[in-house]
């Protein structure tokens, strides 16, 4: 009988074996106890330990660690209600040195992160795709330990739904439900394992995340519940897994079992069936056992005690005075370093605080404003990482020596700051410190389009990113003029100020010398501000700028980008004049850059020559709008037939006087027009 009943035992656990082998291969779920037999697709820090424990990332800095499951799954996003899915894993977060950045589990249409930033981007996105376009189609759940300000983090030890950005949709400290009730926080960074449950409900369009310590059962609460439609986010084809990162605080990322579920309910991990973490390293030496002490009784020891006493009485005093001198020397780096650091802060620029950065990690992002990327009359441009999120950005040093008109600068810099246009450069914040603003911008790394057009060893711009280039910033000019929610005029609108990003795509940057204006109102200012050549001819004589002088400089920009010419040279006609003579002789396109080798489009470089010359009109009146402009390089209108003779001699008379003007102007200019990146402006604060 007894054998009957052990033969009878091992064939139901033989069965159940083959059972649970068959779901775990089931196309729509498995389960992992241990990754040695999971074939899963690694790369980055990923690796699988011998004893099958997965581990994202280890002490390499500022790296990233990804394990996804090796095969897509179809999720049906045609119907809500068949979209539902289910994973329960064991992770833990063990610190390395104070603990690094956190973990995700991650649903997305491709394995290849490989562009993805490390630290607070977690592995995931970087800089240009983290903006919530829904071409991501990324959906994670975050175990965030680090407080990132960028993306509006609560702490440093939270959890979040992210939806095709790191800036979570909601977000709510670690923590768990006891039956009770009772909310008890978890530190995610504690290196012990957690567990955790993450359900969808297509049919109810509620998603639930739910934490506890591995010995705690699923609380019947979780932890966070928020409504969510994944049809809107998920692609028919998808792949799960986990991404992590490190920075320059680390973190070890562990993840002991797996469970996953396409359409149902995942199934429950058998604890004692999980690997175990790594031993932590010793804390402390051991103790002396008794037998290692003197006794109290021995002579020797009592002749041991006499010296030491002697001796202290002489060593006290000497440790004294060293303690002193320590604590002495330590407040003076401490006094040295904070003055080193010393902002210039006022209780009104409390209101701009989000744009403000702290000119100790600007100093840390630039190492101490070593790199020089550029140089002008406004100061000398920076190159820096932002530490926090890895982050290209150049750091502007402009001196100002009065705080007159610095509360209307700084509100015009933080409005600026909410630019937002494909062809403008990005203005992140600004800092302020002793008799000196700091503007931190995006970093663009080919640098700007006049160094290219005079250089004689880079490259030259072929005809079409040249064209490209001009439509771009015309958009841009269109954006600020008409079509945000107040009118910047540029008022420096010239090649150095165009700058080109890694496809050599054209922003326009530096708006130090930009004002704001309500629409429908006239600007106020009648300091002449600009760089010569780009100059108006009734800016010249009043001072005042406004939309129409913007365009002045952007004709002249677009007959300097299609001739290779600066407006003004030494010893030559200027750049007007000389494509006007060309038009003259009915042999326009004879004023194209000879670099370009008649490589162009014949139309288009017409077009371009034409419509700079009508852009740079001595009369604002007869000047087209930048919408017009766009218009005009867009092929959405077509440029008019204009009179040459009329325009030639009208053109050509005024450019002879504005010429004068000019010459006259030039003697009482702070900086010489043969600067070409150089601003007529010595301080950025002149003309507010």
């Amino acid at each position: 009988m007894a054998t009957t009943i052990r033969s009878l035992r091992f064939w139901t656990q033989f069965f159940v074996s083959l059972i649970s082998s068959a779901i775990a291969q089931d196309e729509n779920q498995f389960i992992y106890h241990g990754f040695n037999e999971s074939k899963l697709h690694l790369d980055g820090l990923a690796k699988i330990l011998s004893n099958g424990l997965l581990q994202l990332t280890n002490s390499s800095q500022l790296q990233n660690g990804h394990a996804f499951y090796p095969l897509p799954f179809k999720f049906n996003t045609s119907s809500s209600q068949s979209l539902s899915f289910s994973t329960n894993f064991v992770f833990s977060m063990v610190p390395v040195n104070s603990g690094g950045h956190g973990m995700t589990f991650v649903i997305s249409p491709s394995m290849d992160f490989s562009k993805a930033y490390a630290t607070a981007y977690l592995g995931l996105l970087n800089a240009s795709n983290d903006d919530s376009r829904s071409t991501n189609h990324i959906f994670a759940v975050e175990l965030d330990t680090v407080q990132t300000i960028e993306f509006n983090d609560i702490n440093g030890n939270h959890v979040g739904i992210d939806v095709n950005s790191l800036r979570s949709n909601t977000s709510t400290p670690a923590a768990y439900f006891s039956d009770d009730g009772k909310n008890t926080s978890l530190d995610l960074l504690s290196g012990n394992p957690i567990q955790i449950w993450i359900d969808y409900s297509g049919e109810e369009k509620l998603l639930n995340v739910t934490l506890a310590p591995i010995i705690v059962p699923k609380p019947n609460r979780p932890l966070l519940s928020t409504p969510l439609d994944l049809t809107q986010i998920l692609l028919d084809s998808m792949y799960v897994g986990f991404s992590a990162s490190t920075g320059t605080r680390i973190s070890n990322h562990y993840i002991l079992g797996w469970s996953f579920n396409k359409s149902g309910q995942a199934q429950n991990l058998d604890i004692s069936k999980l690997p175990p973490l790594p031993p932590p390293p010793l804390s402390s030496p051991p103790s002396l056992s008794p037998s290692d002490s003197f006794s109290p009784f021995s002579p020797p020891l009592e002749k041991a005690v006499e010296k030491q006493r002697d001796l202290m009485i002489i060593v006290l005093p000497l440790v004294a005075v060293v303690v002193v001198l320590l604590i002495t020397i330590s407040g003076i780096i401490y006094i040295m370093r904070k003055k080193k650091y010393e902002e210039v802060c006022e209780n009104w620029e409390r209101e701009y605080g989000p744009h403000r950065f702290s000119y100790k990690n600007l100093y840390i992002a630039t190492k101490g404003f070593k790199e020089v990327i550029g140089k002008g009359g406004f100061g000398k441009v920076y190159r820096g990482v932002l530490s926090s999120s890895c982050l290209p950005i150049a750091v502007k040093r402009v001196s100002h020596d009065s705080e007159q008109g610095m509360k209307e600068f700084v509100a015009e810099i933080v409005s600026m700051g909410r630019l937002r246009h494909r062809n403008l450069v990005q203005l992140r914040g600004y800092c302020r410190r002793r008799g000196e603003l700091l503007l931190v911008y995006d970093y663009m790394p080919n640098g700007s389009l006049d160094t290219i057009l005079d250089s004689s060893t880079k490259t030259n711009l072929n005809w079409f990113r040249r064209f490209r280039i001009l439509r771009g910033v015309a958009s841009a000019l269109l954006y600020l003029h008409e079509e945000w929610e107040q009118i910047v005029l540029h008022r420096d609108i010239k090649p150095g100020n165009v700058l080109l990003d890694t496809d050599l795509n054209g922003k326009l940057g530096d708006f130090g010398l930009s004002r704001l204006y309500d629409h429908g109102s006239t600007p106020t200012t009648t300091n002449l501000v600009g760089t010569v050549g780009y100059l108006a001819p009734e800016l010249l004589k009043t001072g005042k700028a406004n939309t129409s002088t913007d365009v002045f400089a952007f004709g002249v920009c677009m007959l300097e980008v299609a001739c290779g010419r600066r407006p003004i040279e030494t010893g030559k006609v200027n750049l007007v004049d000389w494509v006007i003579d060309f038009w003259k002789r009915g042999a326009i396109l004879d004023a194209s850059d000879p670099r370009l080798e008649n490589l162009y489009v014949e139309e288009q470089m017409e077009l371009v020559l034409k419509l700079g010359l009508l852009c740079s009109h001595p009369n604002p009146a007869a000047r087209p709008s930048m919408r017009q402009v766009t218009q005009y390089l867009d092929g959405d209108a077509k440029f008019p037939d204009i009179p040459a003779d009329g325009l030639m001699i009208s053109l050509s008379t005024a450019t002879n006087g504005a010429s004068d003007n000019v010459m006259s102007f030039c003697s009482s200019l702070v900086v010489s027009s043969s600067s070409h990146t150089m601003s007529t402006i010595d301080s950025i604060l002149i003309g507010r």
